[in-house]
């Protein structure tokens, strides 16, 4: 049987921040071994082979890259690309020599001496793992001479179950290959930090070339070159161009290795078919960032989308990271840096927000509302293309970067969703995200067989995703920054009630209205609140919530009323709406505003609302609290307060945990799997047999069935006992009950008879011919529900729960998760659908068991994570039962795809 090598090949990044490209020896790898073991000191080979040695045996060899990648399996690591790759690190794991069960085997590691101490053996280790459990492979041992300190370090820091003693001057070490919450955190944690060095050259760098730098007015290499030394960057700034010796005052180099001094970064801006030539320059040179302006790659053809593949490959072989190509660049506004690595006309000016662009036009636009909004950023990078550094790779450099307190995201689309999944959620528990997705238009709805399928769309899984990684979705650039201006200046929300203070009832009414769309609250102020209000304020004001100050309150007015409403213990944040009159004093409202704030309590935000054509005073940005969100509509701090107050509850809440099937069970379902695949060949839906078998296998209640023929119903029927259900069993029918395939209420063999005649019957008018009646126990009662997988090509898997029945798309009535779905997960689906209530007994029905639906959610979740090839599911309906008696699918139907 053939190997498919490529499903072993990923880019990881080691702990120095430089790519490596992990992948599966292959047999013409023979040489490239040999040439990795002469790069070995000889106390590397001592402490891997135990002794001295000048060369593998040519049996070595073989047997190395001959694996099966079942009872054993080989890894490297490597540099380079194509007839210049070479072989740096390899991991492998073989059948211990007293062989039992084939559940154990051992594992081993020889990294070249430069390489070593970078996690290289780390990342082979976890990959291994990998392998070694989808083979059914539990545990690995190895044998470690006890002066390797490097390897003992790298079993002891996976995150696995190491146990070790030590005999004659040997380490012996075992651990299971499952997968821990220890070994779970320390991979993620791994990944974050290398991805956060590996993007530090990028915005951080010590030295710059700007390749393409001009002296031509109004081109990009000018402006490239213009904006780097008028920002102030603090190291040397080298423009690169063959035709010139001098710059705006600096020297000019034909190319970077002739500049003969240390380049960090390089910033390049030529013509598409040289970008390569460059980049090899630079890779000669020891660039370790690129920023790559230049278009005409994926973005402009086929050839350019293969173009700009080979650039990838290059500069990851290279140990180099890229931003782009077709990008507008990127900044630091960091003083120790004052990086303008970008061709943008407007230098932000400094703050705590990290941004990212997908669009280059978008970003000039986003820069000039952030200076123009007096929105302080610390960094800014355009992605473009996102060939190589991608939003994952930035969201860990702003998880560590001091300087950075918010990040703002505009995205067009995702490459890897499952790693931002893994991402996202560790840096948003730290700091606020806030994203908008374009793209969310129903045109991306697919065409669907099954109800889950059909009910899930693209927008369905980045709502998903972002609700899960508690990224805040801003509907539009507006809400965007929005929201951003409130959590760059203020506390997070401690809840959702909201005080506020206004001088005109209007404005007023339209903020509580906002509020109560959005889950805020305006409580009613305390008896004490309202007293001390009534003092100061004129016996027609508004004492309640809203607090109506009429249109002719003056500073001191508002000045008293929110130092009154914002000690009350009732309120979690403080909102003054502001209406200028006929006789106008904004700048000495907005000075008072600014001075009352500080006297409420420093954990409750402050925001304010000025209804004017003009500017906000800039009172309101320059107060002893900090800077004071000022909004033009109520509408807009409501949304922005409910953002706030939505992510403060996501950080509330714990992480959760996924079921994890153990290996019987993960064993049955494969060997249903791979049976079903190697007949079917390719797509396939499931037959009525293989699917009891595998949910049953997984712990889910399905209601007892057979398969039987028309001719054999009544007499299975007699032994499995009444009342029954008949279905219908024919090719390409889905949906049954849309044709007449499912008969209710069956109570005896006679009945059961007629219902075998009628679905032949049936099933000859619409032209399928009757393969089969599945017979099935009748489960009475109970709430339909609707749970499935649709599998969204670029997202995977989406988890959908919601209203079953024959209704299911007609109401709508779903909520979605990616999987892995954890015990929280499943609980805030089924809180976020409308029939909520009527699991918990609706105007006299009987309540449902709301628990038993959670655990099914949770086990369809774990199968998913078994079978990688399934794309529809559907169990619907699903009978949840009165609370104790549990949920029983009565209806199940399960498609996979794998390659013939």
């Amino acid at each position: 049987m053939s190997t498919d090598f490529r499903r072993f090949e990923i880019d990881e990044i080691l702990s120095d921040g430089s790519p490596i490209r992990i992948r599966a020896i292959q047999p013409g790898d023979g040489e490239r071994l040999q040439e990795h073991f002469r790069t070995l000191s000889p106390e590397s080979v001592y402490f891997r082979f135990f002794g001295m040695k000048k060369r593998l045996s040519p049996q070595e060899v073989a047997a190395l890259t001959g694996c099966d990648f079942m009872r054993d399996a080989v890894l490297v690591a490597t540099r380079g690309s194509n007839a210049e790759e070479r072989i740096v690190g390899v991991g492998c794991y073989v059948p211990p020599r007293a062989e039992v069960d084939g559940h154990r085997a051992e594992v081993a590691f020889a990294v070249s001496d430069a390489f070593q101490g970078h996690g290289v053996g780390t990342i082979l280790l976890e990959h291994l793992a990998e392998i070694a459990r989808a083979n059914g492979i539990t545990e690995f041992e190895a044998d470690v001479l006890g002066e390797n300190n490097r390897m003992i370090e790298v079993f002891a820091q996976s995150g696995f179950r190491v146990k070790r003693y030590l005999e004659g001057g040997v380490f012996h070490v075992s651990f299971p290959t499952a997968e821990t919450s220890e070994h779970e955190a320390a991979h993620a944690a791994r990944e974050r930090t290398a991805a956060a060095r590996s993007v530090r050259p990028l915005l951080a760098p010590a030295s710059v070339a700007i390749v393409g730098a001009s002296r031509h007015a109004g081109s990009i290499g000018a402006a490239l070159l213009d904006n780097a030394k008028k920002c102030g960057f603090k190291g040397p700034i080298y423009p690169v161009n063959p035709r010139a010796k001098r710059l705006l005052g600096l020297r000019a180099y034909p190319s970077v290795g002739a500049i003969g001094a240390p380049v960090e970064l390089a910033v390049i801006s030529v013509p598409a078919a040289q970008v390569e030539s460059v980049i090899d320059d630079c890779a000669r040179a020891g660039v370790r960032g690129l920023v790559v302006i230049s278009s005409g790659f994926g973005e402009a053809s086929p050839q350019g989308r293969e173009m700009e593949h080979h650039l990838r490959d290059e500069v990851r072989g290279a140990g180099m990271r890229m931003v782009g190509p077709n990008c507008m660049g990127l900044l630091n506004t960091d003083p120790r840096v004052s990086l303008n690595a970008t061709f943008a006309p407007n230098w932000p000016p400094p703050g705590n927000i990290g941004m990212l662009s997908q669009s280059g036009a978008l970003g000039l636009a986003l820069l000039d509302c952030a200076r123009k909004l007096h929105i302080g950023l610390s960094t800014f990078v355009s992605v473009g293309n996102k060939a190589d550094v991608s939003g994952n790779d930035l969201l860990a450099w702003w998880e560590e970067d001091p300087r950075t307190e918010v990040v703002l995201l505009y995205l067009e689309s995702f490459g890897n969703p499952r790693a931002f999944a893994r991402v996202a959620p560790a840096v948003a528990r730290k700091k606020p995200i806030v994203a908008v997705k374009s793209g969310r238009s129903v045109a991306g709805k697919r065409a669907a067989t099954s109800h889950s399928a059909a009910l899930a769309n693209l927008d369905v899984a980045v709502d998903a995703l972002f609700r899960q990684a508690g990224v805040i979705r801003a509907e539009t650039l507006e809400e965007l920054f929005d929201a951003a201006v409130l959590l760059s200046s203020q506390p997070l929300p401690a809840g959702p009630r909201i005080g506020v203070i206004t001088n005109a009832g209007g404005p007023g009414i339209l903020f509580a209205d906002a509020c109560e769309a959005a889950g805020l609250t305006l409580p009613v102020l305390a008896p004490k609140t309202r007293s001390k209000l009534g003092s100061f304020l004129p016996p027609q004001a508004g004492l309640s919530n809203p607090v109506d100050l009429l249109a002719q309150a003056g500073p001191e007015d508002f000045e008293r009323a929110i130092e009154a409403v914002g000690a009350d213990g009732s309120v979690d944040a403080l909102v003054t709406i502001y209406v200028p009159p006929r006789v106008s004093r904004p700048a000495q409202i907005a000075q008072a505003i600014a001075t009352a704030t500080t006297r409420v309590p420093a954990a409750k935000p402050v925001a304010a609302v000025f209804l004017s054509s003009e500017a906000p005073p800039p009172a309101l940005s320059k107060c002893r609290r900090g800077s004071i969100p000022c909004y033009p509509y109520p509408e807009n701090a409501a949304r922005a307060l409910a953002q706030a107050n939505h992510y403060a509850r996501w950080r509330e809440r714990p992480a959760g945990k996924p079921i994890v099937l153990d290996r019987f069970a993960t064993s049955a379902i494969r060997a249903v799997i791979d049976r079903a695949l190697a007949s079917a060949g390719g797509s396939a839906w499931l037959g009525p047999g293989d699917v009891a078998a595998i949910l049953r296998a997984s712990g889910i209640d399905y209601a007892e069935s057979r398969r039987v023929t028309p001719g054999d119903a009544p007499a299975e029927a007699e032994r499995m006992g009444f009342p029954l259900v008949a279905k219908a069993i024919a090719p390409g029918l889905l949906h049954k009950s849309d044709v007449g395939g499912v008969i209710l209420g069956l109570r005896s063999a006679a009945e059961v008879k007629a219902a075998a005649k009628g679905l032949e019957e049936r099933m000859a008018r619409i032209g399928a011919g009757l393969e089969g009646i599945l017979l099935q126990r009748e489960i009475a009662g109970g709430l339909e529900v609707l749970v499935g997988v649709a599998t969204d090509p670029i997202f995977g898997p989406l988890l959908v729960c919601g209203m079953g029945g024959v209704l299911a798309e007609l109401l709508g009535d779903v909520s979605y998760r990616l999987t892995p779905v954890t015990d929280v997960d499943a609980a805030e689906m089924i809180g976020k659908l409308r029939m909520g209530p009527l699991l918990d007994g609706y105007r006299g029905s009987p309540p449902a068991d709301r628990e038993a639906l959670a655990l099914l959610l949770q086990r369809v979740s774990a199968l998913v994570e078994v079978i990688p090839e399934l794309r529809e599911m559907d169990l619907n309906p699903v009978k949840v039962r009165e609370p104790g008696r549990g949920a029983v699918v009565v209806d199940a139907r399960m498609r996979i795809w794998g390659q013939a």
